[in-house]
């Protein structure tokens, strides 16, 4: 049986999830960069052909220990499913000679190469401005149309974005932007292997968006994801996956699969994200493009991964079309043959719908709760009203144990701030997307209250104080 290295750290679908599927296409070795979830570790050594923890000192040289691992196992593949591994391990494989993203894979993480490659290719995005100074920042400021948006370039999950709405906000944006950071570094939350990452922003203006003329049906978020691979330099959609409105700034709440476009107007967005992936040169590995929707057909491009988008991304696409990506994958890095689809899968072939819900302490408004609650689905699924022949379950290795306090929503977070992942399944997407605004509408009443050991309510916004102030910042 062929031999597999899988490199694991924080982010990406469900480690249990890739790892059953992995395990019936070859020998996995996992080498654990971050600490396996509890629900995985107990049967990680059934999956496994064995589980390697490095210690701090043999993570200096990341690409060093990658290849060092996979010539000890006799890997014949290397992969990850964790944004932040992932120019790590393809530096590792073109080291080793196995298939890869390749050398292209920097351009799909840092968000300043990524734009100015995509300028270079005349390809629509929001204006943007690389910032790595605070003289860097407030020249942006000045050269950008108000609002826009703080994000760090090797950020995942929303993490750290900032809204500047006018100069005089910009010195606070960049403060709590390389405080989130930190925070997100101490979490496993960061980029693993580029040691300046923390230091590289990237300014861009906020465009209008709409999602009325692109969906039939109110409630839908004003973006889509196309979910694809790469596969010897070709680029292979797999199928589309639409949003409910993101939590301001821009953290997203929910994804569901599939997105409920029109043929005419789903090829368009496929065709974009074929010339953004193309334009980066990616090799092989997995993609997850997003793309902003807006007024007149008009459509910006917001990121693109070399990986397969995180959460329940991946398993909504099997759930929803059959399609094993983990799998197929695995079974393309290993020299075998792969029958991808021929073209981008639609409503029209999916078996219902799928989607997953991010369950962050704001309502449907983005308003923060008016208290304290505790996480527990068995009170969620008891309590809320869902359409009949929907299920919803939760996601035990992205979630927060019941009895647990909800965390406070803090904007400049993103997802660190979310306490659980719910799944539904339901009949087709606009019924996901209804179930899903029932359950955010209910969940302020259908969780218990906090006792009176929990910390007191305040906005996460209105606690920061900033504690160091980066080398730069006039005091």
């Amino acid at each position: 049986m062929s031999t597999v290295l899988l490199v694991h750290a924080k982010g990406g679908p469900p480690l249990g999830y890739v790892l059953a599927r992995a395990a019936t296409r070859a020998d996995v070795h996992l080498l654990a960069l971050s600490p396996l979830p509890p629900t995985v570790a107990a049967t990680a050594g059934d999956l496994c052909a064995s589980v390697t923890t490095p210690a701090d000192e043999e993570r200096s040289d990341l690409v060093s220990l990658i290849v060092s691992r996979a010539r000890a196992v006799g890997a014949d593949a290397v992969l990850t499913f964790s944004e932040y591994a992932v120019v790590a391990v393809a530096e590792a494989c073109g080291a080793l000679g196995l298939a890869g993203a390749g050398d292209a894979a920097a351009l799909a993480r840092d968000k300043r190469m990524m734009r100015r490659t995509w300028q270079r290719h005349g390809l629509p995005q929001p204006e943007f401005r690389p910032v790595t100074t605070w003289a860097d920042l407030h020249e942006a400021v000045a050269a950008l149309p108000a609002p826009m948006l703080l994000k760090a370039a090797w950020s995942a999950g929303s993490t750290a974005h900032q809204i500047i709405r006018s100069p005089q906000e910009a010195d606070a944006a960049w403060l709590r932007s390389r405080e989130v950071m930190a925070e997100s570094a101490q979490l496993g939350f960061a980029e693993l292997h580029v040691a300046e990452a923390d230091a590289h922003y990237v300014v861009e203006q906020i465009v209008t968006g709409t999602a009325a003329q692109w969906f039939d049906e109110p409630g839908w978020g004003d973006y889509v994801s196309v979910e694809g691979v790469v596969a010897d330099g070709v680029f292979h959609p797999v199928c589309l996956s639409g949003r409910m409105p993101t939590v301001e700034p821009f953290t997203e709440r929910a994804s569901i699969t599939p997105a409920p476009l029109r043929a005419d107007l789903q090829d368009r967005v496929v065709d974009l994200a074929r010339r953004a992936v193309d334009a980066l040169g990616l090799r092989d590995c997995g993609t997850h493009t997003e793309i902003k929707l807006g007024s007149d057909g008009r459509m910006w491009l917001i990121e693109t991964a070399a990986r397969f988008g995180g959460a329940m991304t991946v398993p909504q696409t099997e759930e929803v079309y059959g399609v094993d990506l983990v799998g197929m994958l695995v079974d393309h890095l290993l020299g075998r043959t792969v029958a991808w689809p021929e073209r981008v899968l639609g409503p029209a072939q999916a078996r219902g719908a799928a989607g997953s819900l991010v369950v962050l302490a704001v309502d449907g408004r983005g308003a923060a709760w008016p208290d304290r609650r505790i996480w527990d689905f068995p009170a969620v699924r008891d309590a809320v009203a869902l359409s009949e022949g929907s299920s919803l379950s939760v996601v035990p290795e992205s979630s927060l144990p019941d009895g647990s306090t909800v965390p406070v929503y803090d904007p400049a977070g993103g997802a660190n701030t979310m306490a659980a992942l719910c799944l539904l399944s339901a009949a087709d997407a606009p019924i996901v997307l209804r179930d899903f605004t029932t359950l955010v509408d209910a969940l302020p009443t259908a969780l218990p209250p906090a006792g009176p050991a929990a910390a007191p309510f305040r906005p996460a916004a209105r606690l920061f104080r900033p504690a160091v102030r980066p080398e730069g910042v006039p005091a």
